[in-house]
């Protein structure tokens, strides 16, 4: 292949009449090359080659589905570090979570090669003499994936996994910021023996690739990544058809710290899932909410923490935040900070716009103090390495101030209490609850999703994918 990088449609590299640059937020002078952007005629293209493969594809034989999503996960493991280093070069994650991310990609689609032969049915009486009922579950048809930047392999791995082990067949579009990745993603899946037009990649922009594949009547399922905004937007756009909708959105993710916590613990966890990856994860702890006896210890520190981390290159050794996504998303983290002040909340750590050797898009890690669950800062998705810290009285404050959002993804707390442990695992509103573990952070086996405005539709992930990438189908019978 050579620049600019084609699209992928019925098994062929097509190309395009535009595309665009990839640079890399750490060295904006490096660009990593020109991707396609496709536009309404591509999609239309990619959909009648995955509507005209869905019968065979879905048809298949289970181990040859298992044979091939096993080879893409051997491909993947295989090249971990050079995937990993294309990833954080685009992305701007650091090069060990750049490595981890593709590694949890090849680790996706390992489980569900293995899904491919654990498919099953049921079989049972009626209630009338004689007639036998069975129960299965088929392929919903032709899926729509949009996914977003942030995690540009990890996200489309178990997106398209599930979709192929359950025998779809798949239109996706990549975010249009970090192509890279899921292009060698679609050349790994293009080498691996899916039969032309299985697994169709359209690169380009949302308004127009995203929005041609939300409108298109042969498109049977949406599973989308992204903001709140955009998914209510692809809610409203796709319900037109009635496609089977799966949207993962935004979050506001609460950490509580109690005042029996294990310090370091409380600290690391918090460091962790508010600053790490840049902040820029929908599972991010935003907002740190501390008990008062145990607050000014854990601000004192988290900004020793925060002194300590390196911000520079994401390929370079020893960083520990790389930079900002793009300026874009920089200038949105600087709008907040300022906001914040504004607000009349104390900027106790952070927040300025950092020069490195390469010219990139740095920030410092920004540590809010004094406050208020009413703050803009303390309610609306940041989606950087912005946190802010609310101080309350006891853990009956604590869950009130943590369930008061519109979001409802990742919820964590720091306690050495197994009353208020098991107290806030069943009443934090949200999909994920971890004790003593950062809120960002799942694995790949089990169903990842939320609850109000962050997620709608079945979960993502594990064997809880079935229910977004099949239909259930009852048949009765008299022999």
């Amino acid at each position: 292949m050579t620049a600019p990088y084609r699209n992928f449609i019925a098994g062929e590299w097509i190309e395009a009449s535009a595309a665009s640059a990839n640079v890399n937020p750490s060295n904006v002078a490096d660009i990593i090359g020109d991707y396609a952007q496709g536009d309404a005629a591509a999609v239309e293209t990619a959909v009648a080659a995955a509507k005209t493969a869905f019968p065979a594809w879905s048809r298949s034989n289970v181990y040859t589905r298992y044979e091939i999503l096993k080879k893409v996960s051997d491909e993947i493991f295989a090249r971990k570090e050079e995937l990993g280093r294309l990833l954080s070069r685009e992305e701007g994650k650091t090069l060990p979570e750049g490595i981890g991310e593709v590694t949890r990609a090849g680790q996706i689609f390992a489980f569900f090669a293995g899904e491919c032969l654990r498919q099953a049915g049921e079989l049972v009486p009626s209630v009338r003499p004689g007639v036998r009922v069975e129960i299965t579950r088929e392929p919903v048809g032709v899926v729509g994936l949009i996914t977003p930047w942030n995690f540009p392999i990890a996200i489309p791995a178990w997106k398209i996994a599930p979709a192929l082990a359950y025998g779809n067949t798949v239109v996706m579009k990549p975010a249009d910021l970090v192509p890279g990745s899921a292009w060698a993603l679609a050349d790994i899946l293009a080498r691996a023996g899916l039969p032309a037009g299985a697994f169709n990649l359209v690169m380009g922009r949302g308004s127009t690739v995203g929005q041609a594949l939300l409108e298109h009547p042969d498109v049977n399922a949406i599973s989308f990544t992204g903001s709140v905004a955009t998914g209510r937007h692809v809610a409203k756009t796709a319900i037109g058809h009635f496609a089977r909708l799966q949207l993962e959105m935004g979050g506001k993710n609460p950490f509580v710290v109690l005042d029996d916590a294990d310090l370091a613990t409380a600290v690391e966890c918090s460091l962790n899932g508010a600053f790490f990856s840049t902040g820029q994860r929908c599972t991010a702890s935003s907002r740190l909410i501390v008990t008062e006896g145990i607050h000014d210890r854990f601000v004192a520190a988290l900004k020793e923490r925060l002194a300590a981390l390196v911000i520079d290159d994401a390929l370079k050794p020893g960083t520990h935040i790389g930079p900002v996504v793009d300026q874009k998303q920089l200038d949105q983290d600087l709008d907040y900070i300022r906001i914040g002040r504004d607000e009349g909340a104390t900027l106790a750590f952070g927040g300025e716009r950092l020069n490195r050797e390469t010219e990139g898009f740095y920030l410092a890690p920004a540590l809010f103090t004094d406050v208020a669950p009413t703050m803009r800062i303390a309610r609306e998705e940041i989606f950087g390495p912005v946190a802010a810290v609310v101080r309350v009285r006891d853990y009956d404050e604590a869950l009130a101030v943590a369930n008061d959002t519109e979001f409802g993804l990742s919820a964590g707390i720091a306690t050495t209490s197994l009353k208020h442990a098991a107290h806030f695992k069943r009443n934090a509103e949200a999909g994920m609850v971890m004790v003593n573990l950062a809120t960002a952070g799942v694995d790949f086996h089990v169903p990842f999703g939320g609850r109000k405005g962050s997620s709608y539709g079945p979960r993502e992930q594990g064997t809880y994918a079935r229910e977004f990438y099949t239909t259930v189908k009852t048949a009765y019978e008299l022999p």
